[in-house]
């Protein structure tokens, strides 16, 4: 893992950029943020990322280490994302400045040897014509980068989350991204929110017709939240078919851990289970980046049922899309938003009151406890 220097003007300026009203919009600068996927990343050209506002360029090294640095050249305030990699160090396209995995200043063609080997010099004592570098980890298939100047062993969330299911025997993983015209709240509302099911992807997941009555068990935790559903039949719709075509009852689960991370579990039976792991980027205040691993496990030929399975879950992804850029721009249009809450909207509202406090560099210890609601579905 690197650890770049980083002037504390950076943030600042990212402060006073981002002043203004609040509402849902929270930034929790001390975490860990998917950049890009591992394969993304190659050797020859660098990639383009933003996280929270801040433009990103990465690249691997010539040992095959992803690096990050601030996608401006100190030099001319070009992105350096429109630069090349040369013998693992990232070149400035416009007048061919390179800087090292951590951002420091290596060479500048068209010097004079002697007034280069001063200003290397310079740049080696100090900042002087360095690029802002960060921290970088590459982990399960991502590339995740640390913003913040503060050392990540010092923080709430010093490691980015593991995905255990990779380790699982027997699974298919399949990823897919996609980015989201909507807040980091919103999108983590949306992707553990049960009501909107039977209406946005009718027909395709659940339908608008409540058969039956379930109970959500909630778990709210100082780093997260859980809901376990208890007693839900195979859900009607295309995808409940084909997981499950005798029926039976649905085991079901919805987590969200901080700081950005949702997760959805379905197990039918004992060979049948799907994960879907959803990592978000907040690219910026109303953009979010999700990062999405589906794992599945069953009994049936699993080509077959990626086939069917991949264009459906696809399908639901896009109408997620549809729905939360017609909710931000709702937000925009009237100048704030207003949210009326019931007891069936389990996990949004605290979620939204986790991620505040880890926006203060807290937990709340005093929020621990367990809620059971019923509801229709």
């Amino acid at each position: 893992m690197n650890a770049p220097q980083q002037p504390s003007s950076l943030w600042s300026s990212i402060a006073r950029e981002n002043a203004g009203p609040r509402k849902s919009v929270v930034r929790v600068v001390d975490a860990w943020y998917v950049a890009c996927a591992s394969t993304a990343l190659g050797k020859k050209k660098p990639v383009a990322a933003q996280i929270l506002g801040v433009p990103v360029a990465l690249w691997r090294t010539s040992s095959g280490a992803p690096a990050a640095v601030l996608d401006r050249c100190p030099h001319r305030n070009v992105p350096l994302s429109l630069g090349r990699v040369e013998k693992g160090e990232l070149e400035c396209r416009y007048h061919g400045w390179r800087f090292d995995g951590c951002g420091k200043l290596t060479a500048v063609p068209g010097l004079p040897i002697v007034e280069e080997d001063a200003v290397l010099a310079q740049a080696r004592d100090g900042r002087h014509r360095c690029a802002e570098g960060f921290r970088v980890v590459e982990r399960d298939g991502f590339v995740w980068v640390w913003l913040s100047p503060r050392d990540p062993a010092t923080t709430l969330f010093p490691q980015p989350l593991r995905l255990t299911q990779l380790d699982g025997e027997g699974y298919t993983h399949i990823r897919q991204s996609l980015r989201v015209h909507g807040t980091l709240h919103g999108t983590l509302e949306n992707i553990l929110d049960v009501p909107h099911t039977a209406f946005l992807h009718g027909g395709l997941f659940r339908t608008s017709e409540k058969k039956s009555e379930i109970e959500a068990i909630v778990q709210r935790r100082r780093d997260g939240v859980e809901a376990e559903f208890v007693g839900e039949p195979r859900p009607p719709g295309f995808m409940g078919s084909l997981l499950s075509p005798s029926g039976g009852v649905v085991r079901h689960w919805d987590r969200f851990f901080l700081p950005s991370t949702a997760q959805v579990e379905y197990r039918l039976g004992d060979e049948n289970h799907v994960l879907v792991t959803t990592l978000c980027t907040p690219v910026s205040e109303t953009v979010t980046d999700m990062h999405n691993v589906l794992s599945l496990r069953t009994r049936f030929p699993i080509g077959a049922i990626a086939t069917l399975a991949g264009p459906i879950a696809w399908k639901i992804l896009s109408q997620d899309k549809e729905i939360l850029g017609a909710q931000t721009d709702v937000v925009g249009r009237f100048g704030g938003e207003r949210f009326t809450s019931t007891s069936i909207d389990l996990l949004g509202p605290y979620i939204l009151h986790l991620l505040k406090k880890a926006e203060q560099g807290a937990l709340d210890e005093a929020i621990v406890r367990e809620e059971r609601t019923r509801l229709r579905v």
